[in-house]
């Protein structure tokens, strides 16, 4: 507690507690509707998959046939997934990329974190969150015992750069869509965390404000998902760091109620 309240003092973040677990184990919260986001069933883990060859079809690549695409990508193993990612020319973001994003973590992790997309540090990296966002990103994951490399996979709404960090356009973020979607379905996570609208569009395909999102029970399929702000975006607003510490410790909780009625 010591270590965390010290990471907590360095974010800028007020240590408090949720009401529910101020109060004392014993106190059951209220049980909240679950707003539940329809989406096709994700393929099973069961099912079978397929490696991308080296001159891999070109609908999978590029943006032709939009249906055969989404459903080629969706029966890829991480192999095939990561090559056809780093091959994409689906839309005009590779034209200026030095190199695709495709995510970073335990690939098999019960957290899922999913931001906008990569700006010029992660461009040059390959790595999702490796800028000052990804360093405010990393105390974040701290400050609730968890490790980028230790159960949690984080990846983008956009696996390329947006030029200047700009917002991805609706139609950049459709052509990645399916890639994300694949993600998804193979990390199979307990817990997804939506940091920036992107994301949330990307992944809810709701365009509404973040306040708007926040603290409502939401879901992907089966999967809770919590709603926050992008660490870039805490980084130009300090205030709202507080917000998001709430909904960390949100996430926190969803995740240790399901643990628990989770079968062995």
């Amino acid at each position: 507690m010591r270590e965390q309240a010290i990471i907590l003092r360095e974010m800028g973040y007020t240590l408090w507690q949720l009401r529910q677990e101020a109060a004392g184990r014993d106190e059951t919260p209220k049980a909240e509707p679950s707003v539940s986001i329809e989406e096709p069933a994700a393929p099973q883990a069961s099912a079978p998959v397929v490696s991308v060859p080296v001159d891999a079809p070109r609908d999978i690549l590029s943006g032709a046939d939009d249906d055969r695409r989404a459903a080629t990508i969706a029966a890829l193993d991480w192999a095939g997934l990561t090559q056809a990612i780093q091959e994409c020319r689906a839309c005009g973001l590779c034209a200026r990329r030095r190199q695709a994003v495709p995510g970073v973590g335990d690939r098999t992790a019960d957290w899922l974190f999913v931001g906008e997309g990569p700006g010029a540090e992660e461009d040059a990296k390959g790595e999702p969150f490796v800028g000052q966002a990804g360093k405010l990103l990393d105390n974040m994951l701290a400050a609730i015992g968890l490790r980028r490399d230790q159960n949690v996979y984080i990846a983008n709404a956009v696996k390329c750069r947006p030029e200047g960090n700009r917002t991805p356009t609706a139609e950049e973020m459709a052509a990645c869509r399916p890639f994300l979607l694949r993600q998804i379905a193979l990390v199979a996570p307990r817990l997804i965390v939506l940091l920036g609208k992107s994301a949330v569009h990307s992944v809810l395909n709701d365009d509404r404000s973040l306040s708007a999102l926040r603290g409502k029970p939401l879901s992907f399929g089966a999967i809770p998902v919590v709603v926050s702000y992008h660490p870039a975006y805490l980084l130009r607003s300090l205030p709202e760091k507080a917000k998001a510490w709430e909904d960390l410790c949100r996430a926190r909780q969803i995740y240790r109620e399901n643990a628990k009625s989770a079968p062995a």
